[in-house]
C-alpha cells in the first residue's frame, strides 16, 4: 500500500523561482501523505538564504551542499532523507507544473505500475516551441533511447519520473550531471520494468532565463544511454540510498 510521497527538490541559483515554487507545491492536494526534502546545492544567487528564511515557517527538510555537485548528486543526498513509499524529483525553475502530479501518482497507487513519467509531448506543445533547437534535440534523443533501450515511451528526459522506492533501490544513481536521466531510463529498460506515461503541462524557459542545460550535455546523454545498455551488470540492493556521487568537476 502506498501511504507516504516523497518530492525531492535539487535547487541551485533559482532565487527567481524557489519560493514560488514552493508556495505552488505545497498548495497541491494529494490523496495521501506528502514530504518535501529540498537540497541547496550549493547555490550563489542568494537561494541558499531564501531556503534558510522559508524552512522556519514552511514544512520542508532542507539540506546544505557547500558547492555544487550537480543534479544527480543533490538528488542522491536527498534520498538519504526521504521517508517515503513513492519518489518523485520536482524541479525548482518552474518548467512543470507541481498541480500534475497526483495524476502521476494514480497508476502507482492503483497497482497498475511501479514507474509512471510526465510527459511533455503527449498533448502537443505549442508551435513556437516546436521550432526551437532544444524541441528537437529532445525529440532526437527520445527516439535514440527509445531504439537502444526497446521502449515506446515519448519522453524520457522528463522531470518528472516517479516511482517506488522499492523500484528506486535497485536502480542506484551514479551520475552527477542531466545524464542521470538516460541511467534512469536505460537501468529500468535493463531491468524490464513497465513505464507509463501521463501528459504533464510544460512552460519551457530559456538559457537566458536560467535554463541550465547546454547543448554539450548532449553526448553526456549519448554516452551514458550506451553505457547503462550495455555496460551495465546491476546494482547492489539498497545502493540508491547510499552510492557515492562525483562531482562534475572529478574527472572518471
Amino acid at each position: 500500500m502506498v501511504r507516504k510521497l516523497s518530492i525531492l527538490i535539487p535547487v541551485y541559483n533559482e532565487a527567481g523561482t524557489i519560493d514560488e515554487l514552493l508556495r505552488r507545491v505545497l498548495a497541491v492536494r494529494f490523496p495521501i501523505e506528502r514530504e518535501l526534502v529540498v537540497v541547496d546545492d550549493g547555490s550563489t544567487d542568494g537561494s541558499r538564504q531564501m531556503l534558510a528564511r522559508s524552512v522556519r515557517t514552511l514544512p520542508f527538510k532542507l539540506i546544505e551542499h557547500e558547492m555544487n555537485m550537480g543534479k544527480g548528486a543533490a538528488i542522491q543526498t536527498a534520498l538519504k532523507h526521504a521517508t517515503g513509499d513513492v519518489v518523485v524529483v520536482q524541479d525548482a525553475d518552474l518548467e512543470l507544473d507541481p498541480s500534475d502530479l497526483p495524476n502521476l501518482l494514480e497508476p502507482i497507487r492503483s497497482g497498475q505500475a511501479d514507474v509512471c513519467y510526465g510527459s511533455r509531448f503527449l498533448n502537443g506543445l505549442p508551435v513556437r516551441y516546436r521550432l526551437k533547437a532544444t524541441y528537437w534535440a529532445n525529440r532526437l534523443l527520445n527516439a535514440l533511447s527509445n531504439r537502444i533501450n526497446g521502449l515506446r515511451i515519448t519522453d524520457f528526459n522528463t522531470g518528472y519520473k516517479m516511482m517506488t522506492t522499492a523500484v528506486l533501490s535497485r536502480i542506484a544513481i551514479t551520475q552527477s550531471g542531466f545524464e542521470m536521466e538516460s541511467e534512469i531510463t536505460g537501468k529500468l529498460a535493463r531491468l524490464g520494468l513497465k513505464i507509463v506515461e501521463r501528459p504533464v503541462r510544460y512552460t519551457p524557459r530559456s538559457v537566458r532565463a536560467g535554463k541550465k542545460i547546454r547543448f554539450t550535455d548532449v553526448f553526456r546523454y549519448v554516452q551514458a544511454m550506451i553505457r547503462y545498455r550495455f555496460l551495465w551488470a546491476g546494482d547492489v540492493p539498497g545502493a540508491a540510498n547510499a552510492a557515492t556521487v562525483k562531482p562534475d568537476w572529478v574527472s572518471a
